[in-house]
């Protein structure tokens, strides 16, 4: 069984006991998180596919981790002109460990 829903902007397709790096989320260490936007449930053939969203259907999980990703290095560089900037960031980042799909 297999699930598509949103957070953070973006789309995710997970199964149950599945660990997925999410934008973060406000909430602490072993909370208990629910999503409520799913799009797509897939069990084998059954498959139910929202207009947008899958009515009744939700995801659960458990947050693990709070942390930060490695840093991205961003480079601005000007030929023939003697300039280059370095710049970098690391983005914030909620691993959450998947418990349950329900369709």
């Amino acid at each position: 069984m297999y699930a598509v829903f949103k957070s953070g902007g973006k789309q995710h397709r997970v199964i149950e006991g599945q660990i997925i790096k999410l934008e973060k989320l406000e909430a602490e260490i072993n909370a208990p998180v629910e999503f409520n936007e799913v799009m797509l449930v897939a069990n084998g053939d059954d498959i139910k596919v929202g207009a947008p969203l899958v009515a009744g259907a939700k995801v659960t999980g458990t947050i693990i981790d709070q942390a930060r990703l490695a840093k991205i290095r961003i480079i601005k560089f000007r030929r023939r002109k003697h300039h280059i900037k370095h710049m970098g960031h690391r983005q914030y980042f909620t691993s959450v460990k998947i418990e349950k799909i329900s369709a």
